[in-house]
């Protein structure tokens, strides 16, 4: 059979009806592709041409081995189907636009049946993926996608459908191989006509020609973005903040030399151009809404909206931004500022998206400028950023307090040693917090480590501050607190807080406290009692569930020690360990009103309560506070022990049982 490229039809031959619509359907991408590059790059500069190393093997990992997308067992092995299927069917484009030049001139012999055989099986694969996932979406519809349309994910399934469908027919009648092209082969003894075959042909390039027209226009254009997207993805630290401005070396440029026009981001060129490749990589696969605390607890904040908030800003009022002038809509505006605040800043939503969006950044971005600059953030934050400021911590309380909890302790205060307890602002001042801090520094003491406070020496770590936006005050605070660690030659630091342990070790770094060894006390104690220092814990009765702290599991990594330190869980919640659900103060949500019926800690509360055991460990006072609050709304009776407690409640009862005995 001759080849339909090679026939002609009425007064065109066939390489022309191609060369025409190939012609039209990639000059239209190609044009988008550039206008949608042109607009990424006018956003500010943005430093990721650093490890490689790290970058290609995540790329690798993440982008070709689909790492992420495969946490979704069900849709991400639909996905993986179609992406892998159509990384080894491309080739077989040039095949078919040259009517089997590729195959039969370019390919040496030996390689054409092995190619032949990856080809059909990319094209099998794809064919599986895109009909599981039709009848995914039309059949068992996911409550997500109820009441959306559908119209665009179904159009280019069934594109995809065309595309696979044809290619066997096409390959009926080029004396397909048994054994590398079964498929083909098998169509081949259907006797397809030869009109059937052609008819085949053009439907196929009309496919893939509609295909690479609606890609730009559609979220589609992942499969351009994703690979810049994934490969300069942010190799720091999970969660951690930028300074305000940096020096050549990429450290903080001090308060008192800190020359800069404005505060954090207003306008669209302000995001970053790694930012604002985000807005043309997003599946719209929702994800990020899935697993969003504020989205679930029915606050205005959807992740996934913000995203497409950028690139729908951006494709509205291009000939303005790319004529170099400001429309007069800011981004605050266009994402709203009930959105900027309602985020926890849990990093849920960055770390399940598959394509390393950054969704946060974004928003605490927003949240700097809009409390530097223009002066418009919720009026509930001036309480306890006043108090930070004048008191150092977000109570208000003096800092000649801060060791009131320790004064019969006989601990070291202001004074150095091998380890000092960074207390946090909860654990100084709350009545319930401080309880913690009281069983922390017994147990480190039981075990012998050369440990103290700082006393009033010691201030907010600036969490609150820099998650709320106040970048300014937060680096005030690190400047003063590293100028105290400097004079008592602090070196080692426990935290029992996981926003403190976060932001002392992995932000502290760039201003100055890169030497700092930073360690949660779950993660000491759990040494602690691997070196026979301490027990281990004996339950006693007592069944016990653990509430991961964003900022430490998710966040911090830190997932076993905690468990450890108590024996082990007895039922996990269903959300649990990366996967763990905000307890709904992060971000400084807890220092700012929350809607009665909107309430994340409620959320939270009543997964812990379906665990059916009476007893919540945790490792964080916020999440002490929040998780609390929310049993007693939910009308669990549940106690809430932090690990320290449990552990240190148990070497107590043993003491008392000896002095009972003697």
């Amino acid at each position: 059979m001759k080849h339909p490229l090679l026939q002609t039809y009425g007064p065109l031959d066939g390489w022309m009806i191609l060369l025409l619509m190939g012609g039209l359907s990639i000059g239209f991408f190609v044009y988008q592709v550039q206008k949608a590059t042109r607009l990424v790059m006018i956003g500010s500069p943005d430093s990721r041409f650093d490890s490689w190393g790290p970058r290609v093997m995540e790329f690798v990992v993440g982008w070709l081995g689909q790492k992420k997308v495969l946490r979704d067992r069900v849709a991400g092995t639909m996905h993986v189907l179609m992406f892998w299927g159509f990384l080894m069917l491309a080739s077989d484009m040039f095949d078919l636009a040259t009517a089997n030049a590729f195959s039969g001139k370019m390919l040496p012999d030996v390689l054409v049946g092995p190619w032949n055989g990856m080809v059909e099986l990319g094209y099998t694969m794809a064919l599986i993926g895109c009909v599981s996932a039709l009848i995914r979406r039309l059949v068992f519809t996911p409550e997500k996608l109820k009441g959306k349309s559908q119209l665009e994910g179904n159009v280019i399934l069934l594109l995809i459908f065309t595309i696979t469908t044809t290619s066997f027919m096409i390959e009926s009648k080029e004396n397909p191989s048994a054994f590398w092209e079964p498929i083909g082969y098998q169509f081949s003894l259907y006797g397809l006509s030869e009109n059937t075959v052609v008819a085949s042909y053009w439907l196929h390039m009309l496919a893939i020609s509609v295909f690479l027209f609606l890609i730009p226009l559609s979220k589609h254009m992942h499969l351009v973005m994703a690979v810049p997207n994934v490969f300069f993805h942010d190799t720091g630290p999970a969660a951690k903040m930028r300074p305000l401005s940096t020096d050549e070396h990429g450290l903080a440029v001090p308060l008192e030399e800190l020359d800069i026009d404005s505060f954090g981001v207003s306008t669209y060129t302000q995001f970053t151009w790694r930012q604002l490749i985000d807005g043309w990589s997003c599946t719209s696969c929702a994800r990020c809404q899935d697993v969003c605390p504020a989205y679930a607890s029915g606050k205005g904040l959807n992740p996934m909206q913000v995203i497409h908030d950028v690139r729908d800003y951006a494709n509205e009022h291009a000939p303005i931004l790319l004529s170099g002038e400001t429309p007069d809509e800011t981004m605050m505006q266009r994402i709203t500022d009930e959105a900027v605040w309602a985020c926890t800043t849990c990093n849920a939503c960055v770390d399940v998206c598959p394509l390393y969006i950054e969704h946060v950044p974004k928003l605490t971005d927003l949240r700097r400028n809009a409390m530097m600059e223009t002066m418009e953030y919720p009026e509930i934050l001036n309480t306890a950023m006043g108090n930070i400021e004048s008191a150092s911590n977000p109570y208000g309380f003096g800092e000649h307090e801060r060791a009131d909890w320790a004064s019969d302790l006989d601990v070291k205060i202001g004074e150095p040693a091998e380890y000092i307890y960074f207390v946090g602002c909860a654990a100084s001042f709350d009545e319930r917090n401080q309880k913690v801090a009281r069983s922390t520094i017994s147990l480190l003491k039981e075990a012998g480590l050369d440990v103290g406070i700082l006393g009033m020496q010691e201030g907010c770590s600036g969490d609150p501050a820099r998650r709320a936006g106040n970048e300014y005050l937060f680096q005030m605070l690190a400047e003063t607190n590293l100028m105290t660690f400097q004079e008592l030659g602090v070196k080692r630091i426990i935290a029992s807080c996981p926003h403190c342990f976060h932001t002392l070790g992995k932000e502290y770094g760039d201003y100055g406290g890169e030497e700092l060894e930073v360690f949660h006390h779950s993660e000491i104690l759990a040494k602690l009692q691997e070196e026979d220092k301490l027990p281990e814990v004996e339950k006693n009765g007592r069944s016990i569930t653990f509430h991961d702290p964003c900022y430490l599991g998710r966040i911090g990594g830190i997932i076993d020690e905690p468990r450890s330190v108590i024996g082990g869980v007895d039922v996990e919640t269903e959300k649990s360990r990366e996967e763990s659900f905000c307890c709904g103060a992060g971000g400084a949500q807890m220092w700012m009103e929350e809607d009665a019926d909107k309430r994340v800690n409620e959320i939270r509360a009543k997964e812990l309560a379906k665990t059916g055991c009476d007893t919540v460990a945790v490792g964080c006072p916020f999440c002490s506070i929040m998780v609390k609050d929310g049993l007693d709304s939910v009308g669990a009776e549940m106690e809430v022990m932090d690990v320290a407690e449990l552990l240190w409640e148990q070497i107590v009862a043993k003491d008392k049982d000896i002095h009972s005995q003697t």
